[in-house]
């Protein structure tokens, strides 16, 4: 048979089946577009509505995963695949692709935990699976974080569950812990005073919580002050930053040295 014969045999087969290729893949085209159109709008409308960003990110995540499932199974459908007949090749799978997907679906329940317990939310400084960052996005299977120097940390929220979370944030003020060394041969009530005439004039410090000046340790070379202030999440570095230049220029003003490792070696003959 040639081609001509095999062409005027089937021709109406391959038109037909032609036309179904062609037509879904310009729906499933189409579709993706609708479907992340829809997604984009549903999450511009939960933040107009002041809906928590975790939230918000966590339903049009999962709003954009269904609807093209759904989607993809309705151009199957239109190939003559039954949808029962799929539902039943998927229950007999159902074991395999469980297995297959159990640490898929374990990071979905932990996306669901999170939204129902909130450890964290969008905003948040944390540290979750080893890692520190700024909480970007809670998806449906990750947790996405963005670190100080502009890292971007996906980690699965089952790793983000099943490990301790450190939210650094969630008070809404903070803790500044410094030390600040002297010579064993400074005036350790001068050097006291320098430091609270720092604390007293640095912008973003939360006097009305009071602060802390006490001698910490007595070290090899040097006697250590630890120093704690307290300042809103904010304020937490420019308050460290500030207060660290400043006691280093003020100690230097007043004569108070700032000591460094030394040895002194003795040679005998």
């Amino acid at each position: 048979m040639d081609l001509q014969q095999y062409w005027d045999k089937y021709e109406g087969v391959l038109l037909q089946v032609g036309f179904k290729v062609v037509a879904g893949f310009f729906i499933l085209i189409i579709g993706f577009w609708v479907i992340n159109w829809l997604a984009r709008n549903l999450g511009a409308l939960l933040a107009k509505r002041e809906v928590d960003q975790s939230v918000a990110g966590f339903l049009t995540s999962f709003l954009s995963i269904g609807l093209k499932i759904l989607l993809i199974l309705s151009i199957a459908g239109m190939f003559g695949v039954q949808t029962t007949s799929f539902i039943a090749i998927l229950s007999a799978l159902s074991l395999a692709v469980g297995l297959a997907l159990q640490g898929n679906l374990g990071h979905f329940a932990s996306g669901i935990l999170l939204l129902t317990f909130r450890p964290f939310k969008v905003g948040d400084f944390v540290t979750a699976d080893g890692y520190t960052g700024t909480v970007k996005d809670i998806q449906v299977f990750n947790t996405i974080l963005t670190t100080l120097d502009n890292r971007l940390i996906i980690i699965p929220n089952g790793k983000v569950m099943g490990n301790a979370i450190e939210n650094m944030t969630a008070q809404g003020i903070r803790r500044v812990d410094m030390t600040f060394g002297i010579g064993y041969s400074d005036d350790i009530d001068k050097a006291r005073a320098v430091i609270t005439e720092v604390i007293q004039e640095t912008p973003g410090v939360d006097l009305e919580k009071g602060f802390d000046i006490f001698v910490k340790k007595l070290n090899d070379s040097s006697v250590d002050f630890a120093v704690r202030v307290w300042a809103e999440n904010a304020n937490y570095w420019p308050v460290f930053f500030h207060v660290t230049e400043q006691v280093k220029k003020s100690f230097d003003a007043a004569g108070i040295g700032i000591p460094f490792p030394q040895m002194d070696v003795h040679l005998h003959q």
